[in-house]
């Protein structure tokens, strides 16, 4: 690099210097983003199961349709229970991600205060899973795959859910499930709360973002009903084994898939293509299997759920 310059070459001299500091100023900013992901991996390990929960409670955090829209080329979302009700918590349609003809079914809580009140902030009606019902029946009928993307605090236990047959409607798409004969894929977005999650994560292959939960009920509901006490959620979800690594140990879930540093919602963007990647290479291992054989695969996974040796 030259460092001797006559008068005329001046503005030259400005020119190089400015390059050499921005060249050094360029290696600092790397050192410093190496460093701030080495932080970010340490901060995010080893969280409490209550900070983990308010991760997956993250209003910014992404939501169903952010996925959806943003993996496919064409989505066309399908309305209606066919009985007169078309629930926003829980939304499907078909999508067309690459070469694949996907069916999706998914909860979606809203990305703000007025989307949560219309949206019920997740947490579906009966209405919801019988139209999710037709839809897997849809799948079946036209063997196309299906992906469901779990994220709720749990099915509505209001009284006019009740009334409209909450547990039946949740036990009929359990019982469905297990029948189909076409690919299945379960994708923990974010909360996966009780009934209301499992009633659409029966499937081949379940998988659950690094911070997101999975849980038989929300920690406040456990608290009150085993100490009387909402305030020892804290308690609650260290005993209910909520993460996502218990969960992988217990052979709950088959696949944790990271998330970027800071988070889904610090980068949407790379979390969604992470994503696509994910259930395109799981869609192509089931396709594989017979109708009869991704039954049986269905059937087996959830007999040895909870099994153990003494």
């Amino acid at each position: 690099m030259e460092t001797h310059f006559h008068e005329w070459q001046k503005s030259l001299q400005l020119i190089q210097q400015k390059s050499e500091e921005l060249q050094r100023e360029q290696i600092q900013l790397k050192s410093f983003e190496r460093e701030l992901r080495i932080i970010n991996k340490w901060f995010y390990y080893g969280l409490h199961y209550e900070q983990k929960l308010q991760l997956a409670r993250h209003p910014k955090r992404p939501t169903s349709l952010d996925y959806i829209e943003g993996m496919s080329q064409d989505w066309i979302e399908l309305h209606g229970d066919r009985k007169g009700s078309d629930d926003q918590a829980l939304i499907t349609g078909i999508a067309q991600v690459e070469d694949e003809t996907i069916v999706f079914l998914a909860h979606q809580k809203g990305r703000n205060t007025k989307e949560n009140l219309q949206r019920n902030f997740g947490m579906p009606s009966p209405g919801g899973y019988r139209k999710a019902l037709r839809i897997m029946n849809h799948a079946n009928k036209f063997g196309l795959p299906l992906v469901t993307l779990i994220d709720t605090p749990g099915a509505w236990a209001g009284v006019e859910a009740e009334k409209e047959g909450q547990a039946h409607a949740i036990a009929t798409c359990l019982q469905t499930m297990f029948s189909l004969e076409v690919p299945m894929i379960s994708v923990i977005i974010g909360e996966g709360g009780s009934g209301g999650a499992l009633a659409i994560g029966v499937s081949n292959w379940m998988m659950m973002l690094e911070h997101a939960v999975y849980t038989v009920a929300t920690p406040e509901a456990c608290a009150a009903i085993l100490w009387k006490d909402a305030s020892k959620s804290a308690e609650a979800a260290e005993a209910l084994k909520i993460g996502a690594e218990d969960l992988l140990a217990l052979g709950v879930i088959d696949e944790i898939i990271p998330e970027p540093i800071g988070c889904a919602h610090q980068d949407a963007a790379s979390m969604t293509k992470r994503l696509k990647q994910k259930i395109l290479r799981r869609l192509k291992q089931l396709k594989i299997l017979s109708g009869k054989q991704l039954r049986a695969h269905r059937a087996e996974r959830f007999r040895h759920l909870g099994y153990y040796v003494e």
